[in-house]
This record gives structure tokens, C-alpha cells and sequence, in this order.
């Protein structure tokens, strides 16, 4: 199974340069199932062109002019891969079998009945396969799988056709210590734990998506994220690094594994403080039972101690930026109910996370990373952590600094060449 990214098909060259690839695993004995992403920004073109025609397209027509974008790229692939020699099928999400709810503009994938991919591949056939699309189980309409989609698309078909892994490729060579953009010197992992993965994909790290690791972790697929424009090893993702050449006489052949797997940033978040609330049962409750009504998903949330002389408290959480408008409204509706005095919103925030699983063994890494970020001037508003990872709301300004001096401070920088970003144009 192998998944390419917009990036990786931006143009005729790069599609040609794809179909390449795609025979070169064919010749040397595999089957090949190929998903692939809409060509460059075609996706933001898309909604951009929808936008103009209309302020608030229909979710279910948008759905159906979006999935073009993928349509396009599946069928330009199969002409560049008929040229080399080799027959190619293209295929769209439902001729695939990818069957999801009915909720459009982020459908979640119900089933996967792969009978035309197995056919196609029986017959000697290249499967490629349009990304981030199904169709509804109940109403049968097209739908997309939100941001992501074509990584998730490959991993649960990689899932039901029992591949022996799933390649990612994107414009870097793996899965890096932090983002290359920021810190030219970070290092490439070689294997992240799913685990580590999930951690790194919910605080930020755009290499893979979220609900594309949950689903390898499920059906324990091993991930492979690699660059489609270099013939460089990647980085692993699975519970289990692969198989490392063997030891000398007496010496273990596992590696303790590093402390830190990386540092990730997240700058599409905003943070929503809630002034004097009565420390008294049941308002806390009351306020988040309003934004989970708005469908809201909350990250961090901080209570101050209730201040002695008044008994009211500060309560403070982070979100979806996106989302800011509607969390606003719907707490702004409950304010007389709850009796807090007011609201503040702050949108000029960002996220800092330190991952990794060696944290629980190796005590001082918090100390360390406060220490780093004071050093640099950077200014913590909210912390959040789990059993690896450490997360702080930082001024949105000082999101970059924070990066550096946390990567640094944990030995992180490599003294090697720098990470190469081969393309993509980061919308």
C-alpha cells in the first residue's frame, strides 16, 4: 500500500516521477494499491472558487465538488503508469469500497469492502485509489473525511486488503524531531511508537493525521513515512522498531530507546477564559455541557483557586480557533444562569508539546524543558500532560523560540545536513 501526498503530484513532472516509483515496487514482485491526494493546493482552490459562488456552499454539494480534486489526480496517475508499461485502474472512495457515515466534510470510515481493489489486483492490475472519500452507508452520497483523509483512506484499505505496510509519502523523509521548517537541524526518527505518534499528531505535527495513526494502531498496520522525492529510508511507525542488523558477540541488538521522540507546535488554537464563576457544584458542569452542545472539542482547561474574599473562580481552556465564534455564543447564552461576570478570548496563542515515551523513566524532563523556555523569554499561560507528553499555551509570537529552545535543550539538533523540505507549499 502506498499513499501519496498533493505535494507529491503537484504537477505533470511529479506525476510522471510518482508513476515511476509506483512501477518499480510493481516490478519487484509486489502488489501495488495506491492512494492519492487532490495535486498541490487544488483542495484550497476548490473551497476558495465554492466560497465565490456561495458564503455557505451545501455541505453535501461541496462534498461532491471537492472529491474532483482527488478524481483528477487518480486518473493522471493511471495514464502516467499505462505509459511505463504497466496496466493501473483508478478507482474513487465508493468503487473502492470505503463506506462511511453520513456526516459531510468529516465522515468517518464505517467499512471497507475492497471486492474491485482484489479483483483488480488479481488480474495483475496497479489499484489507485482517490484519498479522503466514501460514500454514505445510509443515504449513499459522496463524502469527505476531513483533513487527513488520504492517509486515513490508505491505512484502513491497507487494513482490509492485509498489507504488509502502508508507505506515506510526503515532501519530507520521515518523521523529524520537530517541524524542519523551524529547526533546519532536527533530526529524522528512524521508528516512533504509535503511541508517541498519536501524541505528536493531536499537539500539531502535520506529517500524519490523527485519526490515520488511530486506525494503524487498531489493525496494527506499520506505518512507513517517507519523501516521494528521494529514494532515502524513512521513519517507522509501529509498536515494534523494524528488525535492526544483528549485534556483535554479547552486545544487545535493542537500543534503549530515546527520551524524547520530538517537539510538536500548534498554532490553530485559542484560548477562552470564563471570569468569576461561583465555586460552588455543578458550574463547571454547566459550562461545559454548553460547548460540548455546540459540538465543541476542548485541549487544555485550567481552574484557579477560588479567590477567599468573593468564592469565584477563573476558568480557562483552549479549542479549535475555528471554533472560537461558536464556543463564545454558546457560553454568552448561559451567562445569566451561571452568573460569571465575564469572557475573555484570546486567539494569539499557540502550542508547545515535548513527546516522548523514555519520559517515564527519566525523571527532571519537566524541569528541564520550563528551564529551556524561561532561558529563551518564553512566558507560559496553560500546561497540560499526560504520561508523555507536556504541553504549554505560549504567546503565539514566541511559538518558534520555544520550539528551538526545547529541541536544543534536549540534545535534539543534529549535526548532521539539514532536514530537506522538498515541497508543498504549506497552505
Amino acid at each position: 500500500m502506498q499513499k501519496y501526498g498533493g505535494s507529491s503530484v503537484a504537477d505533470a513532472e511529479g506525476v510522471k516521477r510518482v508513476a515511476q516509483r509506483i512501477v518499480d515496487a510493481k516490478r519487484a514482485g509486489h502488489d501495488v494499491v495506491v492512494v492519492v491526494s487532490a495535486m498541490g493546493d487544488t483542495t484550497d482552490e476548490l473551497i476558495d472558487l465554492a466560497q465565490q459562488v456561495s458564503p455557505m456552499p451545501p455541505p453535501r454539494e461541496l462534498d461532491m465538488l471537492l472529491t474532483a480534486g482527488e478524481r483528477i489526480s487518480m486518473a493522471l496517475l493511471a495514464m502516467a503508469v499505462g505509459n511505463l508499461g504497466h496496466e493501473a485502474r483508478s478507482f474513487t472512495g465508493s468503487q473502492a469500497g470505503v463506506i462511511t457515515d453520513s456526516s459531510h466534510g468529516k465522515a468517518k470510515i464505517i467499512d471497507v469492502t475492497p471486492g474491485r481493489i482484489q479483483k483488480a489486483l488479481g488480474e495483475g492490475a496497479i489499484a489507485i485509489v482517490a484519498g479522503f472519500q466514501g460514500v454514505s452507508q445510509d443515504t449513499k452520497d459522496i463524502t469527505t473525511l476531513g483533513r487527513g483523509g488520504s492517509d486515513t483512506t490508505a491505512v484502513a484499505l491497507a487494513a482490509a486488503l492485509r498489507a504488509d505496510c502502508c508507505e506515506i509519502y510526503t515532501d519530507v523523509d520521515g518523521v523529524f524531531t520537530a517541524d524542519p521548517r523551524i529547526v533546519p537541524s532536527a533530526q529524522r526518527r528512524e521508528h516512533v511508537s504509535y503511541e508517541e505518534m498519536l501524541e505528536m499528531a493531536a499537539c500539531g505535527a502535520k506529517i500524519l493525521h490523527l485519526r490515520c495513526v488511530e486506525y494503524a494502531r487498531r489493525y496494527d498496520i506499520p506505518i512507513h513515512v517517507r519523501s516521494s522525492f528521494s529514494k532515502l529510508t524513512g521513519t517507522w511507525i509501529s509498536n515494534t522498531p523494524p528488525t535492526a542488523p544483528a549485534a556483535p558477540t554479547g552486545e544487545s541488538s535493542t537500543m534503549e530507546q530515546a527520551i524524547i521522540a520530538g517537539v510538536a507546535h500548534d498554532r490553530s488554537e485559542a484560548k477562552i477564559t470564563v471570569v468569576g464563576v461561583p465555586d460552588k457544584i455543578g458550574e463547571a458542569a454547566r459550562i461545559f455541557e454548553a460547548l460540548a452542545g455546540a459540538g465543541i472539542n476542548l485541549d487544555m482547561i485550567v481552574q484557579n483557586i477560588s479567590a477567599a474574599a468573593t468564592n469565584l473562580t477563573d476558568i480557562s481552556f483552549s479549542l479549535p480557533r475555528a471554533d472560537g465564534g461558536t464556543a463564545m455564543t454558546a457560553l454568552d447564552r448561559i451567562k445569566e444562569e451561571v452568573g460569571f461576570a465575564s469572557l475573555l478570548y484570546d486567539d494569539q496563542i499557540g502550542k508547545v508539546s515535548l513527546i516522548g515515551a523514555g519520559m517515564r523513566s527519566h525523571p527532571g524532563v519537566t524541569a528541564k524543558f520550563f528551564s529551556a523556555l524561561a532561558a529563551a523569554g518564553v512566558n507560559i499561560q496553560m500546561i497540560s500532560t499526560s504520561e508523555i507528553r507536556i504541553s504549554v499555551v505560549v504567546d503565539e509570537l514566541q511559538v518558534d523560540d520555544a520550539v528551538r529552545a526545547a529541541h536544543a535543550a534536549f540534545d535534539l539538533d543534529s549535526d548532521q545536513v539539514e532536514a530537506v523540505v522538498y515541497g508543498g507549499t504549506g497552505r
